[in-house]
């Protein structure tokens, strides 16, 4: 089995946790819930849930009951993937957006159905080991008798007030006395208290055939909205097989197949193994950098055109991952410039969490309400703001990804694992919106390739590509790693704005004699436990 060095090289105030049971999320409170989990004799996949569901109450600006998950879990035996996007309402034709050129990004026009609930109840009944009311208990608490919000919270909180202060209900949910709650003080939100004591008593059916339906269906058609009632009651989340890439000797890594856009992470490691002899060894030279940066740009040169929701792709994922396609795209890298490639193909807001127990289950879990509150529609009597996951759609007529009834829209976010010899490594993810593929293979590439602690691999500066533009470096690229990177053609970009994400990540990892360590990005307010 790979182990990791214990050096912390970068500026960090996080040091990796050990033990038999772990959890980390991007909220303390969350990890709360979490090890409650554990203590009353939960699993892994309780623990997941309850900090899942903590969090939609405790970090409103990244995900809520309005939007979508993906999670991969170990069982202890094999890994299962769920895909628990939403999909569009019947009425979402493209030529409900005809005129437009993109995709609204606020308000009712913005709003897949959100399908994490489907996707808690699919978890649950297929792994939980508790009862379902008990994993929201923590959630409820924090709803009904409020919480104290964090730095980072309140900091992302005041970045949506000008943006979405208008849309329907947000104002009177989430900015209390007409602004942004500030760090320490408390927040409650009662009406989602109550729906979440709803599903509590009733379970995840309430959301989309119960009160709280009606509540949504309400509010959509005062608002005009296309949604239907057989748009939420006819919606389910999917099972599906996970996607594998061999990286550096016996390591796989595993993401979720499209609608997500894992595969670009796949890509891009694959390209990297198959030219792994001529990497250099320093994971901290502008040379390192330049392999890892001209990769992820081929992979993302196929993901752009060819990616949306499977049933409407013309390239099956098989082939995006062929060794023979793999073989033909890595030496498309020029170890000596950058490069501006085309496809081969052809014919920030979202919460991560990871969680492992001792009897060797493991999970990978991410949600998201994709820009922070997302739509800004928060429907009377809910408390529940809905993401605004419709903006990823295209309106290219004929591309994979444009809008259509009951389709899914290309999604930013993306669970990770790893196995090594057909047992679990490591769960992982990166939050950020669209550097999650990119960040996913600077932090393998450190860890796998490296050996790097996965702490210190979460704690280096990032970069980031913006297609067509150049790449961003953030704060603690030293100067000659920047000199370097624009030496060898790679245009920077100043970071100008304060929204801009670079990635914040948790890590699991399986220690050879037994037992678990996690690390946690201190880019965001959480932290890793254990018991």
């Amino acid at each position: 089995m790979i182990t990791f060095s214990s050096e912390l090289p970068y500026s960090s105030t996080r040091q990796p946790v050990y033990g038999d049971d772990v959890a980390a999320t991007s909220q303390p409170l969350a990890v709360s819930a979490a090890m409650a989990q554990f203590a009353q004799g939960g699993n892994a996949i309780d623990a997941a849930l309850a900090a899942a569901m903590a969090l939609t109450v405790v970090e409103p600006t990244n995900n809520g009951l309005g939007g979508d998950l993906f999670a991969l879990v170990w069982d202890g035996a094999q890994l299962h993937g769920l895909n628990a996007s939403g999909w569009a309402p019947q009425g979402w034709t493209p030529e409900r957006f005809a005129g437009r050129e993109r995709m609204p990004y606020e308000g009712w026009d913005s709003v897949t159905i959100p399908g994490q609930l489907r996707g808690w109840q699919a978890l649950h009944q297929r792994f939980g080991s508790q009862p379902w009311a008990s994993l929201l208990e923590y959630a409820e608490h924090y709803a009904r008798s409020g919480f104290i919000v964090p730095q980072g919270v309140s900091s992302k909180w005041g970045l949506h007030v000008t943006r979405l202060s208008n849309q329907p209900g947000f104002a009177e949910t989430f900015l209390p006395g007409g602004r942004a709650p500030q760090a320490g003080e408390r927040f409650t939100n009662l009406a989602l208290a109550n729906t979440l004591a709803r599903l509590a008593t009733h379970g995840a059916d309430e959301f989309y055939e119960g009160e709280t339906a009606q509540r949504l269906l309400a509010h959509a058609r005062q608002y005009g909205s296309a949604w239907q009632e057989s748009d939420l009651r006819d919606y389910q989340s999917q099972w599906v097989q996970p996607l594998a890439q061999r990286v550096w000797g016996d390591c796989w890594v595993h993401e979720l197949p499209p609608n997500g856009q894992g595969i670009a992470a796949l890509q891009a490691l694959g390209m990297l193994n198959a030219r792994d002899h001529e990497l250099p060894a320093d994971i901290d030279s502008a040379a390192a950098m330049h392999w890892q940066i001209e990769a992820t740009k081929l992979a993302l040169a196929d993901l752009y055109p060819h990616l949306g929701d499977p049933a409407s792709m013309r390239i099956p994922p098989r082939d995006w991952l062929s060794d023979a396609y793999l073989r033909r795209r890595a030496p498309l890298i020029d170890p000596q410039r950058a490069q501006h490639p085309a496809s081969g193909l052809g014919g920030h807001g979202t919460v991560y969490l990871c969680t492992a127990d001792r009897q060797g289950r493991m999970v990978s879990l991410i949600q998201s309400n994709y820009d922070g509150f997302g739509s800004g529609v928060v429907p009377t009597g809910t408390g529940v703001a809905l993401q605004n996951r419709g903006a990823g759609f295209s309106l290219q007529a004929n591309h994979p990804n444009c809008v259509g009834p009951r389709k899914r829209p290309f999604h930013t976010i993306i669970p990770g694992f790893v196995t090594q010899g057909g047992q679990p490594l490591m769960a992982f993810g990166v939050m950020g919106g669209p550097i999650q593929p990119q960040a996913h293979v600077q932090v393998l590439t450190r860890m796998l390739r490296h050996g790097q602690n996965p702490q210190a691999a979460l704690d280096a500066p990032r970069w980031r590509i913006e297609p067509g533009k150049g790449i961003y470096t953030e704060p603690g690229f030293a100067p000659p790693l920047r000199d370097g990177l624009q030496a060898l053609g790679h245009p920077l970009l100043p970071v100008t704005d304060p929204t801009m994400e670079f990635g914040a990540g948790q890590v699991i990892w399986r220690l050879p004699h037994g037992g678990y360590g996690a690390a946690s990005d201190g880019r965001r307010d959480g932290h890793a436990a254990a018991r």
